[in-house]
């Protein structure tokens, strides 16, 4: 555990704290910490920033919602700078309303493909509907219906990808994309992450390796 007196608060009390997702690493925001600050978020896991404007302690999502439950904690080699990898509920982190603080491009050198778990995003976005529903919604419309209606959409969707496998590659493409969606929804309605999915395969891959191996 990190020692607090190994952090080196600036002469106003304060250090800064990068915040960044904890699944594909994009950072969220800039904000800063006292060492009470630090304390509270060590001791709840919610990320609590000092506010500079309030001069008072900020716990996140104390008002929006938006609370970042907190994964790990780095800090820098000069021992004056605290990253932050985070879990973003309501997938918002801005108070203007944008996922990120870093909205707004100076300048791009070069187009940057982003690290993105899409089953995460996909999957992170179906729970969002499920919870805060919206109206026209085809997730929402699925969910008012219930768990047959996901079935069924299910099985219409693998009769849809035998079908796609018959003609043509284009076609099996996005058959397999709506199977897959509608898939997550299903496992959305019983609350199944992908990392559980994700988790069982890795078990099945070990222990084949593991047969594999006691053969040798």
């Amino acid at each position: 555990m990190l020692n607090i007196k190994k952090i080196r608060f600036n002469s106003d009390g304060l250090v800064p704290v990068i915040v960044q997702d904890y699944k594909d690493n994009e950072v969220l925001m800039l904000a800063y910490m006292n060492e009470e600050a630090f304390n509270k978020t060590m001791e709840t896991g919610k990320a609590t920033y000092f506010s500079r404007s309030r001069n008072s302690l900020w716990l996140k999502g104390e008002t929006s919602g938006h609370f970042q439950n907190v994964k790990e904690i780095y800090y820098d080699c000069d021992e004056d700078t605290i990253l932050l990898k985070i879990e973003q509920v309501g997938n918002i982190a801005c108070h203007t309303g944008e996922r990120s603080c870093f909205y707004r491009k100076i300048k791009e050198f070069e187009k940057i493909e982003p690290n993105i778990d899409i089953l995460e995003k996909l999957y992170e976005t179906i729970i969002e509907r499920k919870n805060n529903p919206i109206n026209g919604s085809y997730t929402n419309y699925l969910f008012d219906k219930g768990v047959d209606k996901i079935l069924k959409k299910v099985g219409e969707e693998c009769s849809e990808v035998i079908i796609g496998a018959k003609n043509d590659n284009n076609e099996l493409v996005y058959e397999i994309s709506d199977l897959i969606y509608h898939l997550l929804v299903l496992m959305a309605a019983f609350n199944i992450e992908p990392k559980i999915i994700k988790d069982e395969l890795i078990g099945r891959e070990n222990k084949k390796h593991e047969k594999d191996y006691s053969k040798k």
